[in-house]
């Protein structure tokens, strides 16, 4: 094989950053299921291979550079080259890379997971050629799935999910979970030579029609008749699991909050937020004589002191 550094179009001097370029420019432009009408793609594309195996692992060229292997990776002993325990020759031999990452991981990231046969599918087996020695075939590809998750779900610590026509499974939602967060479900996405990839989850927090979210706690208006803010007494106050009775001391001015606590979103460390209630003056539907004679009582009574 010709010099790599010669193949890979880069200098002796060049960092890794240089070398990982240059390699995915070439890998891209000789992939085979990119260039199935070019005969010659191929052997670029396994020449750009062995010789990103070469450069592209920092012990490797170390080697090369110093003379004690070849430029297919083959040691040289004693004056003998290609003898002896090297690559074997295979333009894919030793695939698994050092402080780069190895050429399968980069072509993984360019073109796997994109479904059997195309540019997804495996190009080593395609060309003849075989993993490195102890590197696990990739995994499928990941499932993304966008989830639309209630309070009460938060609250409940759990939703459902959809993973297929006639699949659907529970998932853990974790305490203080935030809009666009992302949960990984381990083995449920596409299937791959390795196994099956993960499913990955992400949420989006669905408005409540009466609850605002504040981080753990929940506020909420609570409509309150005049007399029981002048004159105090008990209240009804919504929550996800039903409503529960708060009394208020009289005098209690609309926009005022109270505390229902532990009624809220769970916590991390397993308690619960709370639900904070504001108080929403409400007047009778029909006028009350009585209320309008007391407060034109009261107006006599300013006018006349």
């Amino acid at each position: 094989m010709r010099d790599p550094y010669q193949v890979l179009g880069v200098s002796k001097t060049a960092d890794e950053k240089e070398i990982k370029s240059a390699f995915r420019k070439l890998a891209k432009k000789f992939h085979p299921d990119q260039n199935k009408d070019n005969p010659q793609a191929k052997e670029k594309f396994a020449e750009a291979n062995s010789a990103y195996e070469i450069v592209g692992d920092k012990k490797k060229r170390a080697q090369f550079d110093s003379g004690a292997i070849d430029a297919e990776g083959k040691e040289k002993f004693q004056g003998f080259e290609g003898f002896g325990g090297g690559q074997g020759g295979h333009p894919f031999g030793g695939m698994g890379g050092g402080g780069m990452g190895g050429a399968e991981d980069i072509l993984s990231q360019m073109f796997g997971g994109m479904g059997s046969g195309g540019v997804g599918a495996d190009p080593f087996a395609r060309m003849g050629g075989q993993r490195g020695r102890g590197r696990p075939a990739p995994k499928g590809e990941d499932r993304k799935i966008n989830l639309s998750v209630h309070l009460k779900d938060l609250a409940a610590g759990k939703a459902p999910v959809k993973l297929g026509p006639d699949r659907t499974v529970n998932i853990t939602i974790p305490p203080e979970a935030e809009d666009g967060q992302t949960i990984r479900l381990k083995g449920q996405g596409q299937e791959g030579p390795g196994g099956k990839g993960d499913a990955l989850i992400t949420i989006s927090i669905s408005r409540h029609p009466d609850f605002l979210r504040e981080e753990t706690n929940l506020r909420v208006h609570v409509p309150v008749d005049l007399k029981t803010a002048v004159k105090g007494g008990k209240i009804r106050v919504p929550t996800l699991g039903g409503a529960v009775a708060l009394a208020i001391p009289g005098w209690s001015s609309s926009g005022a909050v109270f505390r229902v606590r532990g009624k809220g979103l769970p916590k991390r460390d397993g308690s619960n937020g709370d639900i904070l209630a504001v108080l929403s003056i409400q007047l009778p539907d029909e006028e009350d004589a009585e209320l309008l004679a007391l407060f034109d009582a009261a107006e006599d009574t300013s006018d006349n002191g």
